[in-house]
């Protein structure tokens, strides 16, 4: 399809918003020991005390020894939101392009979109040796970078930001929500609420088409 056939693009963030009440970190950290510890790192991130980097570099050492199988295993009982492929398969049908846009780790990216058929991921990665996670992150990712990888995508697609939307739940989604030509906070913190063009609060993801389809409408 080329760019003159789309309506535009529709970035979906993972954890707190395809992943309901919890993140898939800290859902693949209960079967690598930190649960816990993750979790109150989370919760210190979304305060703004710690940043990006500290978090992941602790959840990467949860990872040491652990096979690329074995964390599909996991991700195969991820808790997720009901509609995430009935709100695909809607994008599709209505010319928007659906990619997430997280700060979860490749491997859940790349699970998530081959098994409902986004279009693409971004996303921090780990390092790898032998078929296993040493440890060690191998590439860096803030919110910032979603913004900017997502902002790429869109121009890859010959799309204006303006011709783009956002659904998405917290801090991490403030850069890009800014970005975007409709921003919306999905069950969201009090930032997200404030940043976003519209706010839904619904427990399946279909209940933001409504705000998606104003997309389509502009586009004639």
């Amino acid at each position: 399809m080329s760019s003159s056939d789309l309506a535009g693009a529709v970035f979906f963030d993972v954890d707190g918003t395809l992943v309901p009440g919890t993140s898939s970190s800290v859902h693949l950290a209960g079967f690598l020991g930190h649960r816990e510890e993750l979790a109150r790192a989370e919760d210190a991130y979304a305060a703004g005390e710690l940043n990006n980097r500290q978090v992941s570099e602790l959840d990467a050492a949860g990872w040491a020894g652990v096979s690329a199988e074995r964390v599909s295993g996991w991700l195969d009982g991820l808790p997720l939101v009901p509609g995430i492929a009935e709100t695909v398969a809607w994008c599709r049908r209505n010319r928007l392009v659906p990619i997430l846009a997280t700060l979860a780790w490749s491997p859940v990216g790349g699970h998530l979109a081959r098994r409902f058929g986004f279009h693409a991921f971004g996303g921090p990665r780990l390092e790898t040796a032998g078929g296993r996670f040493t440890g060690r992150v191998a590439s860096h990712f803030d919110e910032y970078d979603k913004r900017d990888v997502a902002l790429a995508q869109a121009r890859q697609l010959g799309l204006d930001p303006r011709e783009c939307g956002a659904v998405g739940d917290s801090r991490s989604d403030l850069p890009l929500f800014a970005s975007v030509g409709l921003s919306v906070a999905f069950n969201a913190s009090a930032g997200a609420r404030d940043a976003a063009t519209v706010t839904v609060d619904d427990g399946d993801l279909r209940s933001v088409l409504p705000a998606l389809g104003r997309m389509v409408s502009a586009t004639g």
